[in-house]
C-alpha cells in the first residue's frame, strides 16, 4: 500500500508539472547583422518542446499577435544547462512553416525535440551566423565588431531585401525569459566614466583645501 501511495503522489506531481507548461512569445529587432538574441527557458518534466520563428513569412504567434512578414532569414541554436549544443536549425521547410507571400521561401524555423527536465538557452541569429559549437561559450561564426555588417544589411540567401525584426515562440515549457542585459560599456563610455570620476575627486580635493 505504501508503494502504491508513493506512486500516486509521484504521478500527481508529474501531472501538476506538466499542467503548468505554457507557451511564450517574444518580439524585437536587431541592431546589427551579427546580433545573437538569447532566450532562457525551463522544462519541468520530459516534454516535447517546440521553438518557432514567425518573422520571415509572418503569421499569428502563440499569443495571438499578428506578425508582419519581411524579417531576416532566422536560424536557431539550442543549448542545455551546461552550455552544450543540443541542436541547430537553418530552415524548417515548407512542410512545417508557411512560405513568404513575396519570396515564396519557407525560411522560418520550427524545431521540435523531446527535452529532459532542466534549463536551456536558445538563440536566434541571421543566416548564416551559425554557432561555432560544441558549446555556447565557443561563440558564433560572425562575432565581433568587424562583422556587424556581414550580410551588408538584412538580405536573405536569394538577395531579397529584409528588415531587422524578429518574432519567436517557445512552446510547452514551464518558464521562458530574455536574459538580463549584461552588455559591457564601450571603451569610450569607460573613458568618459573615468574622466567623470577624476573630476569628482579633483573637486573634493579643492573643497578640502
Amino acid at each position: 500500500m505504501k508503494l502504491k501511495h508513493i506512486a500516486s503522489i509521484l504521478a500527481l506531481s508529474l501531472t501538476m508539472t506538466a499542467a503548468s507548461a505554457a507557451n511564450f512569445s517574444f518580439t524585437g529587432n536587431f541592431n546589427h547583422d551579427n546580433d545573437v538574441q538569447k532566450f532562457n527557458f525551463t522544462v519541468g518534466a520530459l516534454s516535447s518542446v517546440s521553438l518557432r520563428s514567425w518573422s520571415y513569412a509572418g503569421g499569428t504567434n502563440a499569443v495571438g499577435a499578428s506578425i508582419a512578414r519581411g524579417g531576416f532569414d532566422p536560424i536557431l541554436a539550442l543549448f542545455d544547462s551546461t552550455g552544450a549544443l543540443v541542436g541547430e536549425q537553418d530552415d524548417a521547410g515548407c512542410s512545417l512553416v508557411d512560405g513568404d507571400a513575396v519570396t515564396h521561401s519557407c525560411w522560418d524555423t520550427f524545431f521540435t525535440s523531446n527535452l529532459a527536465a532542466g534549463d536551456y538557452t536558445v538563440t536566434i541569429q541571421q543566416y548564416d551566423n551559425f554557432s561555432n559549437g560544441p558549446a555556447l561559450s565557443n561563440g558564433f561564426r560572425f562575432d565581433g565588431v568587424a562583422n556587424q555588417n556581414f550580410r551588408s544589411g538584412y538580405h536573405d540567401n536569394n538577395g531579397d531585401v529584409r528588415d531587422s525584426h524578429w518574432a519567436f515562440d517557445i512552446l510547452n515549457v514551464n518558464d521562458a525569459s530574455l536574459p538580463p542585459d549584461t552588455s559591457v560599456p564601450e571603451p569610450t563610455s569607460l573613458a568618459l566614466l573615468g574622466m567623470g570620476l577624476a573630476g569628482l575627486a579633483a573637486a573634493k580635493r579643492r573643497k578640502a583645501a
